[in-house]
């Protein structure tokens, strides 16, 4: 893209309309919509895809994953206080260039029950703008269509073949790999930006946004007065370079929910004492910023197959009606080293290929509640965060229905092809061969199946929340008691959107683009009519 350069080449200082702090799953759409009619700038942290060829395929799913280590990696791990590893995405489209591709659209309550007023008819343009650069029909095959025979096996009906839509039964989502395997994500939107009107910087680390300074009045009209003004930010030699807005231009935070709320407190918005214990001027008090974080658990089981399988990520859910969790599968060839050397292997450091295919569910959600805090003042680095998995019964009691679904799946004639005769290890019968724990024998053992939720827990990186609506933003988006500043993105949802977000995220920075276009031109139209009324009413008292 000709718009999009390394952060160095940008010069250090600048005046923009708008200002996206995150060029990730939301950032991008929203963007390349501003950029219609406004100059934008779009400060992304990490490089670009085709910088890393792992991403561009299913195959090297896993590994941009599991290669973490160089500072600028596309996914960026961490482990949460809880102990479960995670990733979040450090690339030009965000996660959506690091995930697993499958697209599909929120469920209906996620839109009835929000405290936002959605114009469901700009939902759906906006879910149809975004489908139009990024999402396909999947070609399913081997593993993925076992599961979707044994998911009907077990009775999660209708089979409504494939859709967009989230609809109970079990139905074949849409991809953003493409027909030819060729990843597709929310950066391809900006291909739909104005080239005149956006830039987008690589590698830039935004520090801090800057606010102007109502100096004179009480600390009450002080914070109602306080509007974002620009950002700093620094590139990759550490330059700091200052970027502002416009008159009636903002700052828009779409870095995610863990960059978004952890970018407001080191600016100063957030729990006055927490601030102050950092030495963090105070901008805003704002206690709920960084609260009410969320994670949607993941359990499940991997078998190895008695015949290599095609790669596979998730293509297949199953919606069961009662709404008590979604279930999923992929298919990955796995190394496995021999962990000792041995007198057998000439090369024993060399891995072994294996097909390891897995079933797993999602909880909807989900209830319980977890928080995030700083783990230093270097915006590079992740917060500590913990989600406090399964500390909501609800959410244990729905992981014991989603796996004993799971077992239902296992049991069906689906899987007989994947499993292996046991007269290799001296019995008889056909059984799977799992990698890893297996679900309890006894399925209708509540206290079992707990503890396997507990102990084989793991994240589906869908973790949201931080920055709630009607907690830390309004219904526009805009941060409570701050002027020209907003957040558009994961972290001001209560819970995740369908059976996977990524759909749902590109279309909201559609439309919030859209919204703010529009509401940007009936306040100039009034700003016009209102000057133009003045004039007349000056010429008037001139002419009497």
């Amino acid at each position: 893209m000709r718009f999009t350069f390394d952060a160095s080449m940008f010069p250090l200082e600048a005046y923009y309309d708008y200002i996206v702090v995150g060029g990730g799953t939301a950032g991008c759409p929203l963007a390349a919509t501003l950029s219609e009619s406004r100059r934008v700038l779009v400060l992304e942290r990490g490089g670009a895809p085709p910088e890393f060829p792992s991403l561009a395929s299913q195959e090297g799913f896993l590994r941009a994953l599991v290669d973490t280590d160089a500072p600028d990696s596309p996914a960026q791990s961490f482990v949460s206080e809880d102990g479960v590893p995670n990733s979040r995405g450090r690339v030009l489209g965000g996660s959506s260039a690091i995930n697993a591709g499958f697209y599909s659209r929120a469920h209906p309550a996620f839109f009835d029950s929000s405290t936002v007023s959605w114009d469901m008819a700009l939902v759906n343009d906006s879910y149809d703008w975004v489908e139009r650069g990024v999402a396909f029909r999947p070609h399913v095959r081997s593993w993925q269509s076992a599961v979707r025979e044994g998911l009907l096996d077990a009775n999660i009906t209708p089979y409504n073949g494939f859709s967009v839509h989230h609809i109970p039964g079990t139905k074949i989502g849409a991809s953003t790999f493409d027909s030819f395997g060729r990843r597709h994500s929310a950066a391809d939107l900006l291909n739909f930006a104005s080239p005149e009107n956006i830039r987008v910087a690589l590698r830039a680390s935004v520090d801090r946004i800057l606010f102007n300074s109502p100096y004179g009045l009480s600390s009450q009209r002080r914070s109602q007065a306080t509007s974002a003004i620009g950002v700093v930010y620094r590139d990759k030699y550490g330059q700091h370079h200052y970027a502002k807005t416009r008159p009636g231009g903002e700052v828009i935070l779409t870095a995610g929910a863990l960059g978004s709320p952890q970018l407001l407190l080191l600016s100063g918005i957030g729990p006055r004492p927490y601030l102050s214990s950092w030495g963090i001027p105070v901008v805003a008090h704002h206690p709920n910023v960084g609260q009410f974080l969320y994670d949607n658990p993941r359990n499940g089981i991997s078998i190895v197959p008695p015949v290599p399988l095609d790669h596979s990520l998730i293509q297949v859910v199953g919606i069961p009606s009662d709404g008590s969790c979604f279930l999923e599968a992929a298919s990955n060839v796995v190394p496995f080293r021999s962990p000792t050397r041995s007198v057998f292997l000439h090369n024993p450091s060399s891995p072994i290929y294996l097909t390891v295919a897995t079933l797993f569910e999602k909880i909807p959600g989900p209830s319980s509640v977890g928080s995030l805090r700083l783990a230093t003042l270097d915006v590079r680095d992740t917060p500590v965060v913990r989600f406090n998995y399964f500390s909501s019964p609800d959410d244990l009691a729905r992981c014991v229905v989603g796996l004993r679904r799971i077992g239902q799946v296992l049991d069906g004639r689906a899987m007989d092809e994947f499993r292996i005769p046991e007269w290799w290890i001296g019995g008889a019968g056909r059984e799977l061969r799992y990698v890893g724990a297996s679900l309890p024998r006894n399925r209708s053992d509540d206290a079992a199946m707990e503890d396997f939720c507990r102990r084989t827990v793991s994240t589906i990186w869908h973790y949201h929340g931080g920055c709630l609506v009607g907690k830390v933003v309004n219904g526009d988006h805009r941060v409570m008691g701050i002027g020209s500043l907003r957040v558009v993105d994961g972290s001001t949802f209560s819970a995740s959107p369908g059976t996977n977000p990524q759909a749902t995220l590109m279309m909201m920075g559609r439309y919030m683009g859209r919204k703010i276009i529009e509401e940007r031109r009936i306040k100039t139209g009034r700003r016009s009519a209102s000057t133009s009324h003045a004039w007349e009413e000056t010429m008037r008292k001139k002419n009497e």
